[in-house]
Parts: structure tokens; sequence; C-alpha cells
């Protein structure tokens, strides 16, 4: 089933001479339930080779700052201690400053066989999958390990749930199986680059303040990154929240949910893996993870699906026409009040629970589900224009979520002014669709228990 991931991106061949096959971890910065990898693995096997595992952190991607570098980096270590156990290769390559070289992927590619990389529909990976592939003389193959059921089998764009559902259902039983094992028939034996940086946990918040970041905005107060925290926080809501997941899942106050949405985003874990874990820890404790599947699966592939389908995943023209219809319909409608961006981001609005929502992304880099479709549908009431709502929401994930820049991302911001979802009874601002209120989140949350939550989680930051 690994080819059905794969796509070659240019028509460079596989270099003879080669040192090494290159995996450029982009995205899916693992080494477990990696397809990418066991692809790169499986080419260096063919040719006889060992595997070069790069991965880089820049400080020019958009909104550069501590809590996404802190993340990342706070990964390195476990990443090359597998590595090492597997007889692969390990490069990280952290550019910190302007003066730092900018073409070290390069320089690798010069001695490799062939590049493999990670299929990616969003942010800086889609980029570079469009760009690097014909600056280079070698074969460039991108693999879908972030899907369980690859993007590839659903061609054309699904318009909601219920129509990409079934097409989920019939591809399960031939895709949700374990990603194949990494075996390596020639270890790597040579030095690491010149330009690696080996990694302790200790040095990271020395070198995240060593690069040009923006450093306002600090590491998150409830998050740590990497493949131990992920496998960490997978097992903990297996023996503590699958079980009550269904009926608790949108009450925050709960804490039912599983929490790995960062650890997705920047592919320490897989979907895969943790669709596999919870189908088979329900099996033997006789639980129904139905519904978490549901969200893991058919809700974040429609999204990929989405993202993979448009060219801007974040552009308001995306919507579907009676979304774009019904909300320039109601484009003059009064808005009291209405806030700025800034307002919006340093959680400055007469609602308690906004604002609540909204410290919650300060602190944490996520913001709950569930509150995040109310945070989400309130900028669009309280914002001059819908476009000026699209804004805000998008720069605020992009700067401050751990699980921004990601198909999910865009996909649900966008639900909040209709995509995926259907026309609702019409009324201002809004027109048809759908609408959220703060007396609907006290009917059906402990909102106050929230409100306390957030509140003490501030304070203790705050001292």
């Amino acid at each position: 089933m690994l080819l059905q991931r794969v796509r070659v991106l240019n028509g460079a061949p596989v270099r003879a001479d080669a040192k090494y096959v290159l995996y450029w971890a982009q995205m899916n910065r693992r080494v477990d339930s990696n397809h990418a990898l066991v692809r790169a693995v499986q080419r260096a096997n063919e040719l006889g080779l060992p595997v070069l595992y790069y991965e880089g952190l820049t400080f020019t991607y958009p909104h550069a700052n501590d809590r996404m570098h802190t993340f990342i980096l706070e990964g390195v270590p476990e990443t090359a201690r597998r590595l090492k156990s597997l007889g692969i290769g390990y490069c990280f390559y952290l550019r910190r400053t302007r003066e730092d070289p900018n073409d070290v992927l390069y320089r690798l590619a010069a001695d490799a066989a062939c590049v493999v990389t990670d299929d990616y529909p969003t942010f800086i990976a889609a980029a570079h999958n469009s760009s690097v592939p014909g600056r280079l003389p070698v074969a460039y193959e991108v693999v879908d390990s972030s899907c369980v059921i690859p993007m590839s089998e659903l061609s054309k764009r699904e318009y909601a749930a219920y129509t990409i559902r079934p097409k989920i259902a019939k591809l399960m039983a031939k895709y949700l199986e374990p990603c194949p094992s990494v075996k390596v028939r020639r270890r790597w034996t040579g030095e690491a680059p010149a330009f690696h940086l080996d990694i302790a946990g200790r040095e990271i918040a020395s070198l995240v303040a060593s690069c040009e970041i923006d450093h306002s905005i600090p590491p998150s107060a409830s998050y740590t990154g990497g493949r131990l925290a992920a496998e960490r926080t997978l097992g903990h809501f297996l023996e503590n929240n699958l079980r009550r997941y269904a009926r608790e899942r949108n009450n925050p106050s709960s804490h039912a949910t599983s929490g790995l949405s960062p650890y997705l985003h920047f592919g320490q874990i897989s979907s895969l893996e943790v669709a596999l874990a919870a189908r088979a820890y329900a099996a033997e404790h006789k639980l129904i993870a139905d519904e978490f599947l549901e969200e893991l699966i058919v809700r974040r592939e429609l999204a990929f699906n989405y993202a993979r389908s448009v060219e801007n995943p974040g552009a308001f023209e995306n919507l579907p026409a009676w979304a774009q219809q019904t909300l320039s319909k109601h484009a003059g409608d009064p808005r009291q009040p209405a806030y700025t961006q800034l307002e919006f981001e340093e959680a400055r609005t007469h609602d308690e629970l906004w604002n609540a929502c909204q410290r919650e992304m300060l602190l944490r880099g996520t913001i709950h589900g569930y509150y995040r479709m109310y945070w989400g549908k309130k900028i669009i009431e309280w914002s001059p224009t819908c476009r000026d709502a699209l804004e805000t929401m998008i720069g605020i994930h992009d700067r401050y979520a751990l699980d921004g820049r990601d198909p999910n991302t865009y996909t649900n911001i966008l639900w909040c002014f209709g995509l995926h979802d259907r026309p609702w009874q019409e009324r201002p601002i809004f027109g048809m669709v759908r609408y959220m209120s703060l007396d609907g989140m006290k009917r059906k949350t402990d909102v106050d228990a929230y409100l306390r939550e957030i509140a003490a989680e501030d304070s203790c930051v705050s001292r």
C-alpha cells in the first residue's frame, strides 16, 4: 500500500554515484509510523545505500517565535536517539540568523541518490514541494504519511463529512494497518555533516534565545514537544478519557479530548498509530471509539482533502456559494460592538467567556475545539467585515496556535463562515450561516468551571 502514498515531483534520475538516500523531514518529524521514512529506507535498500534523515528549523518561517521553535526543538534529542538505534544518519540544522547558510538541503542533496520528503498541502512544506523539485538534479518524491487514507485515494474535493464518510469507510480495511517497520540493510557509519547540531534538553532555551525570531510569545504553558510527550499524551487519553470521550468531549472543563492536535500537526505522532491504538484499547476494554475515530479520520481527512483541492486554503472565495451570497447580503449590517484585531488578540472584549478562550490560546497554544467554534463565531459578529474576521482568526492561529497553519486550522476557521455546513435560519450579520450564543454555551457546558480554570492558569503564569 506504500506506493499509493508516493508522488514523484520531477523528472530527474536517481544518482548512480551517491553516498546515501536523503529523507527530508518537513512536517512528519518522527521516526515511528512514518511512511516517508519507510519509502526512503526502501529506496536505500534497493540501491545498497544508507539513509540520512535531515531535519531543519529556520528563523524565516511566518510568525517564527519561541513557542513554535521550542516545541520543535524539544523533539530533536529523542529523534536522534531512535535514528541511531536504527542505523540511520541524522542531520539537524538550526538556521538562527540571516548570516547562516540557507542552502543546506541542496548541499545534502548533492551527495544523495534521491530525496524523499513529506506530502503536505499547507504551510511551507507545500511551498517547498512546489519550488524545490525543479532545482534538484536528482529524483524528488513526496510521501503522504499524515493521513490514514492517502489523499490520492480521494481525488476530488468533498463538500461535507457525509460525502467523504462512505468513501473512507470503504477504504478503511485496506489502510487501517500498521505502517511497515524500518530495517536498513546498510547502516550509517559516516560522520554527521559539519552543520549538524547536537541538542540536549537543557540547551533548548538558550538556542531559542539565539535565533532571530519573535521572542514575545513564550513556550506553551501546557504542552511539551517531542515524541515522548506525544506518546504520554496518547497513553493518558486512552486510559482516562476514551471511555468518556463521546459523552463529555464538548465540555472543556471535563478534559475528555485527546490533546494530540499539536503533536499531529508537527508530525511527532501519526493519525494512523493513534487510530490503531484507540481501536485496540477500545476492543480490549469493551469500549466504543467510533466518535473519536470520526473526528480523527473522517473530519481530519475532510480537512486535508479540502486543503489539497484548493489553491489557497485560507481564502474566503473557497466558501460554498450560498455562504458567500448570504454573508455578502448582510455585509452592511451594523456590528456593535466592533473590535480591532489587536483587541481580539489581547482578549479585550466585553465577553468573559470569549476572553477566556483567547487567554487559553495565549497561554497554551490551543483552544478547546467546541469553544473555538464559539470563539470564531463571535469574531465574525464583532468584526467590521467578514474578511476582517477571517484575517483575525488566521492571524491569531498562525502566531499563537501549536496546531495552526494546518489543514484543520483553515477548515475549522472557514467552518465558522459556512464551509462544510448547511444553511440555517436567517439572522443579522450571519445571514443563513450557523450562529452560536453565550446562552447556548452556558446551557451545554460548564462555563464557570472553565473560567475558573483559565483564570487560575493565567494567575500562575503571571507570577
